[in-house]
């Protein structure tokens, strides 16, 4: 079996025919070069280089999350996009079988066994002949091997569509995924270095997202509205062009009523805080213990308790544990 650890090789080179090697170099530039920051226009390319080397009916890129959640942003299947989604794992299935292997699976391992046990993708009418999913790798925090991370998995509905050839290229490209996401959290870690300001990119909101939506929706009314005025076109299709207007312009103004329902307790609880005392609270959430949170705010341990005791009063909770719970609600806000 192939190791399917989702990083480049340092050393050496992978066992390709010479007309692979010369995509996968082109893919390499054109991904350093114009997919840093892109990630929807990142998972559209490797698709797409990837149905260059063999036949991919279905494409999906998933991340794990939490316990037990993986979350899909991308998907793609008989030349359409899939809806974003998220699934339960159980202790079957692709995802169970990634955690337990820590390699790439092939459908030839056990005929798609693994792939029944699990939740259905792409056309549920049909089912895959040929499969590979690639797991995605990024280094842990302590040291330690590296996490699991997420996968990559490209289906066929035509048999024997796979050969080692290919499954090598799908890795070498899963890698390259795995790179950039990898950057990107490490930019994200260096900036969470920095002192937070008055309008903090530590954590991401609510309030960021529910402002991306509104921003992205109008985007499309906007898009409407130009053809709207660009020419001539049929009625039904002016007609769908207005609706989509409509559509657009509710659901903008939903979302904002929506943070209205948000539970501002959390965030009331948190402002009342000192800065001192918000600086204590925001490290609970991460589980740091007294002499961590001295050493972390360069304080004495004498003020750690003095902070903790009246953090606890303020919130009119009974542990730290409560509090950091509260807390984490607020930052996710």
């Amino acid at each position: 079996m192939p190791s399917g650890k989702s990083v480049p090789p340092s050393t050496g080179s992978l066992r390709l025919d010479a007309e692979t090697a010369i995509v996968l170099r082109e893919a390499f530039h054109k991904i350093e070069a114009q997919y840093r920051t892109d990630h929807h226009g990142l998972y559209d390319y490797v698709r797409a280089v990837a149905g260059k080397l063999a036949r991919v009916d279905t494409f999906y890129v998933g991340f794990l999350q939490g316990s037990n959640r993986v979350r899909y942003p991308y998907g793609y299947d008989s030349g359409k996009f899939d809806d974003p989604a998220t699934h339960i794992y159980g202790p079957s299935g692709q995802t169970a079988w990634l955690l337990k292997h820590r390699q790439t699976y092939r459908f030839g391992y056990d005929n798609g066994a693994v792939l029944q046990g699990g939740v259905a993708c792409g056309d549920t009418s049909k089912q895959s002949a040929d499969a590979v999913t690639v797991p995605l790798f990024r280094p842990a925090d302590d040291g330690s091997r590296d996490q699991l991370f997420g996968m990559v998995s490209m289906h066929s509905y035509a048999p024997d569509s796979y050969d080692d050839n290919a499954v090598r290229a799908f890795e070498w490209l899963a890698g390259m995924i795995a790179r950039v996401l990898t950057r990107g959290a490490e930019d994200r870690d260096a900036l969470r270095l920095l002192p937070a300001g008055e309008d903090s990119p530590n954590s991401l909101t609510s309030d960021h997202v529910m402002e991306y939506l509104s921003n992205r929706i109008a985007s499309l009314r906007t898009m409407a509205a130009d053809a709207l005025t660009a020419g001539e076109m049929a009625d039904p299709v002016k007609d769908q062009l207005e609706a989509l207007i409509r559509t657009a312009e509710q659901t903008q103004s939903e979302l904002i009523e929506m943070m209205l329902d948000v539970d501002e307790g959390p965030e009331r609880r948190f402002t009342s805080l000192t800065s001192a005392q918000q600086g204590v609270a925001v490290l609970l959430v991460d589980g740091y213990d007294n002499d961590q949170l001295a050493t972390e705010l360069g304080i004495s341990l004498n003020t750690v308790k003095s902070h903790l005791s009246t953090i606890l009063r303020k919130y009119d909770l009974d542990s730290r544990a409560q509090v950091a719970d509260d807390v984490r609600r607020y930052l996710a806000r």
